[in-house]
């Protein structure tokens, strides 16, 4: 059992961190969207082969952008029913953000070999361990009765929905090692993931 001097009453410096995590690494997702070093006079067909060619970066930052915007809306949710927290909630929070953080650097790595194999393996965990770690955070506030004014029904059903990411990404893992070019056009089955889970 807890001890009652380990809970907090309140959240506000955990939500303050996640946040500025978050608008953190969705800036520098952008970084990866580098400007080729052409010269002054470089022919118009030359700048359109270039971005023609960069479709599977932007791609790769518009769907990291996406689901840490999905993350960090599914998080809010989640602060404005829980109420307390103490360390281990804390620790579990800081262990999720680390994952968070890394986004920049594995859609960089997939920017700049996202045919290999490697590369999508990585990335791929990346986004399964944020959403192994963005569930444990939410199962477990309601484990330790952080949780108010919400039924155990509702409750049941959004841990079910936090299986969403963890199994897309899962998915795009096996589909790795087949097709690694494909993998990440797995995150586009979660809408067909959240209505069989809601079955």
């Amino acid at each position: 059992m807890t001890d009652d001097m380990d809970i907090w009453e309140t959240t506000g410096r955990i939500e303050t961190l996640v946040d500025g995590i978050f608008a953190i690494a969705m800036t520098l997702l952008v970084l990866n969207l580098s400007i080729p070093q052409l010269t002054s006079s470089v022919p118009n067909i030359t700048i359109e082969n270039y971005l023609i060619s960069s479709i599977p970066k932007f791609f790769t930052y518009g769907l990291s952008f996406v689901i840490l915007a999905i993350f960090w809306r599914v998080n809010h949710q989640q602060f404005y029913r829980i109420k307390r927290a103490d360390s281990t909630f804390l620790w579990i929070t800081v262990l999720w953000l680390l994952f968070v953080a890394l986004v920049p650097f594995s859609t960089s790595l997939m920017g700049g070999y996202g045919e290999t194999q490697s590369a999508n393996i990585f990335f791929n965990i990346n986004l399964l361990l944020i959403g192994i770690f963005s569930g444990l955070i939410w199962y477990y506030a309601t484990k330790k009765d952080f949780i108010e004014e919400l039924s155990r029904e509702k409750i049941t059903e959004l841990n079910k929905l936090n299986l969403m990411l963890p199994i897309a990404a899962l998915i795009a893992i096996g589909v790795s090692f087949v097709i690694p070019a494909f993998s990440t056009f797995m995150y586009l089955t979660i809408p067909i993931i959240k209505r069989i889970i809601k079955a």
